[in-house]
């Protein structure tokens, strides 16, 4: 199953895909619900973030090739931080590079989408509070990352978190651990692992975070990038690639001068 959210004669609606076609959602992915009519095509519908989050807690250096190419040491526990949900776009909607960094680089990841509140969850209880899983990019001033000393800048300019284009839901554990991420600039390949290549995995994860805060229905984990990270160009179109998910695509324009 497939959850999409897209507007619908102006309206933010949530529905169900299947295969190309868009049914509308009576209820919440988050809650009880039942499929309606047929809204249409998915090539018809402007589709938005798949979900609201409350917050994005990213994780990272979780692939240790990632971290030994900017010159990091594997974490011994998960390396935390968070992304506003003002950074936010869905797909084919435009990263913008911002006049204060130089490098803005492209990762690449597997998201995993909240569906029951969260909170001091066991690691063996862990899958029992995802709704399902979706395409991200954890889009970075790495200039800015090294300069500000801390990364809540670096990682969270608007339009530096591209979410979807869905949510799947239903994909088996065995599925999950073999599954790739892909990240493509211009149709080459960047970026490329498998997701039992993290060093700590998502149970692992969600255990951890919600340790410290609670995580609520929609909220995202961004469960970090392999290795190949590189930089984006204004005119270049970048797709994050997980097999069983779908296809995340998002060109890369440069903000409007002010005044």
């Amino acid at each position: 199953m497939r959850f999409i959210r897209c507007l619908i004669d102006g309206q933010a609606t949530y529905g169900i895909l299947e295969e190309t076609t868009v049914y509308a959602l009576n209820g919440s992915p988050f809650e009880s619900f039942t499929p309606g009519a047929v809204l249409g095509s998915i090539d018809q519908m402007q589709l938005l973030a798949p979900c609201q989050p409350s917050k994005i807690v990213a994780v990272g250096r979780n692939y240790a090739e990632h971290a030994r190419e900017l010159h990091n040491e594997v974490p011994q526990q998960p390396l935390i931080f968070l992304k506003p949900p003002s950074s936010l776009i869905a797909h084919m909607q435009s990263i913008v590079l911002p006049p204060q960094s130089q490098q803005i680089e492209h990762e690449g990841e597997l998201a995993v989408v909240i569906g029951l509140r969260a909170k001091n969850v066991h690691k063996a209880d862990a899958w029992k509070h995802v709704l399902g899983l979706t395409c991200a990019n954890d889009v970075t001033a790495r200039d800015l990352q090294k300069s500000d000393g801390q990364w809540s800048r670096a990682k969270g300019f608007d339009t530096f978190c591209p979410l979807g284009p869905w949510i799947e839901v239903g994909l088996k554990r065995a599925e999950i651990a073999s599954l790739y991420v892909i990240c493509r600039v211009n149709g080459v390949i960047r970026q490329t692992g498998r997701c039992n290549d993290m060093v700590f995995g998502i149970p692992d994860l969600i255990a951890y975070i919600s340790a410290a805060m609670t995580l609520e229905p929609g909220d995202v984990i961004l469960t970090g990038t392999p290795a190949g990270v590189g930089a984006l160009e204004v005119d270049d179109v970048v797709e994050v690639e997980i097999d069983r998910i779908g296809i995340l695509r998002n060109g890369v324009r440069r903000a409007a001068p002010v005044g």
